[in-house]
């Protein structure tokens, strides 16, 4: 089996090198297709010698589509730049490599979130369908949540490991890219031709909290799992008053 490792990249010159480094010894090809960084992500890839793209971003899909339509190995490893292979993980990958078994396999997620590995809030397990075959596969979805569509017919094989996500160094990153999932969430829902009460945004951010922090026990988290419920919280407003906007602007 040969693997080409895809990441897509915007300013990630804190992580970029973390992540291309996992990957040595499993793919026999790297690819990195960048949105237009204006850090030092070019000079870094470039350095650890992968295949470096530049593309104007156009969402989700669309990029990960056309970067899967440059890999020319069989088998595609679809990691973001804040991610990182376990050395559990790879080993199972090594593995893989000795056979020609057209079968997609998924990874469980572990976060990092501002130092502290969470295991629970709803964020573990996060399992992921990453390394599939080429053919036949893409991703769909508008605007943001892209799904993986993969040939009918095909096992989802869970490999042991790990797949490590580094994903927010502190509180105020959390807060700024959750409102960025959330306004791109909004406008798919406007969309799609979602409505939203005034009262909407509260009881979905209590919703949101009760069940992140109470139900799926993120107290056991401490301190990170309480900041996690109340972001989440915070975002869930932001998305329904923004849901609420759009609808209000194009009545």
């Amino acid at each position: 089996m040969k693997i080409t490792a895809t990441i897509i990249t915007f300013n990630e010159e804190r992580n970029i090198e973390r992540c291309i480094r996992s990957v040595d010894g499993i793919a026999d090809e790297v690819i990195v297709l960048d949105s237009l960084s204006t850090d030092r992500t070019q000079e870094i890839c470039k350095s650890l010698g992968v295949r470096f793209e530049s593309r104007a971003w156009e969402g989700y899909s669309e990029s990960k589509n056309y970067l899967n339509s440059l890999v020319t190995a069989d088998y595609i490893l679809s990691l973001d730049a804040d991610e990182a292979l376990d050395s559990r993980l790879k080993e199972e990958i090594i593995k893989l490599k000795t056979i020609d078994d057209p079968q997609i396999y998924s990874v469980n997620r572990l976060t990092n979130y501002c130092g502290k590995w969470i295991k629970h809030s709803g964020w573990y397990p996060d399992v992921k369908a990453r390394l599939f075959p080429k053919e036949g596969s893409r991703w769909n979805g508008a605007i943001v949540h892209e799904e993986l569509i993969f040939p009918e017919g095909l096992k989802i094989i869970q490999l042991d490991g790990h797949l490590e996500h580094y994903s927010y160094y502190s509180f105020e990153d959390h807060r700024a890219r959750a409102d960025k999932y959330s306004s791109l969430t909004a406008q798919k829902m406007h969309q799609a031709g979602k409505k939203a009460s005034g009262l909407k945004p509260y009881l979905s951010a209590l919703g949101r909290f009760v069940s992140m922090y109470i139900l799926k026990v993120g107290f056991l988290d401490g301190k990170m799992g309480f900041k996690i419920a109340q972001i989440s919280a915070q975002s869930n407003v932001f998305k329904y008053k923004e849901l609420r906007r759009l609808n209000r602007e194009n009545h």
